[in-house]
């Protein structure tokens, strides 16, 4: 089984920095993929109330004869559960459908700093009221800018644990992930690799065939060296087993410095500063 390094967490959780992630699974395919997932040597799944999956990524880890408690779990807060008691409901929700005796890391999902009568301030403070209580291990924050993290830093208590944002080398986030670490929070980068935009980049076919690999190892291994945390997505076996290893093989300096130069800015995903989806209650 490959051996996955731990990052550590600002509150002194571990959580590996390698995971497998649910986004866009059907919940019927998702019992089957993290099984596979598991039995791959993955003990870190990622999923959100917004997915739909909770439930069935809950029953494949009890299922699956791995200790529960050495799998990470981590989920998220739905755009429609912004307020105060709404939020706690919401946790309440995800916790039940998940299963776990501690949920280890539980994140607003958006800011969403333009929806009129919505105030992520109160969102976390909800977050904090959760985390004191000791029902989740660690919270955080997902595609929070710098000026959202800013107005946490001034109003709340708790630092988040990490801040989970759209990174890949098309969007390299420079400023953001200094930020993060200049105050020790934890970046985790969701579509690692662009959704399969970045694979045909000439630069990284050429990294990916000098070391024998495949191109979106190329970028999780560019990843791992950089320090984020990633989950990539696959519904296939082989490439389930194949983002997993990662670890045999090192990208140079001047490989590093060739992947992030591929920045564009160019996102694949929304702006966090603009988006405004609520999903009706």
């Amino acid at each position: 089984m490959t051996a996955v390094p731990d990052i550590k967490l600002n509150n002194g959780v571990t959580i590996p920095q390698v995971g497998f992630g649910v986004f866009q699974v059907k919940p019927a395919e998702t019992v089957e993929v993290v099984t596979t997932a598991l039995e791959a040597g993955y003990r870190h799944i990622d999923t959100a109330a917004m997915y739909g999956n909770e439930k069935e990524v809950g029953q494949a880890i009890a299922a699956s004869g791995v200790d529960p408690a050495q799998v990470f779990v981590t989920s998220k807060l739905n755009n429609n559960a912004h307020a105060f008691d709404d939020a706690l409901k919401a946790f309440d929700a995800t916790y039940a459908a998940i299963g776990k005796e501690q949920l280890d890391l539980y994140l607003i999902h958006w800011p969403l700093p333009t929806v009129e009568g919505l105030d992520y301030v109160e969102t976390w403070k909800a977050m904090e009221r959760i985390y004191s209580e000791g029902r989740v291990r660690s919270i955080g924050v997902s595609n929070f800018q710098v000026s959202h993290l800013e107005r946490l830093a001034a109003e709340t208590d708790t630092v988040p644990a990490v801040n989970q944002i759209e990174v890949h080398p098309y969007l390299t986030q420079e400023p953001l992930r200094r930020y993060d670490a200049e105050h020790g929070i934890a970046t985790e980068a969701w579509s690692p690799i662009a959704q399969g935009k970045v694979l045909d980049d000439a630069v990284i076919a050429g990294i990916a065939q000098a070391h024998g690999r495949s191109p979106a190892q190329a970028v999780l291994r560019w990843h791992v060296q950089r320090g984020d945390i990633v989950f990539p997505k696959s519904v296939t076996p082989q490439r389930i087993r194949d983002n997993l290893a990662l670890f045999d093989f090192e990208l140079s300096d001047h490989e590093m410095d060739a992947i992030s130069g591929l920045n564009r800015d160019q996102r694949t995903g929304p702006d966090p500063d603009v988006f405004a989806m609520v999903p009706p209650a």
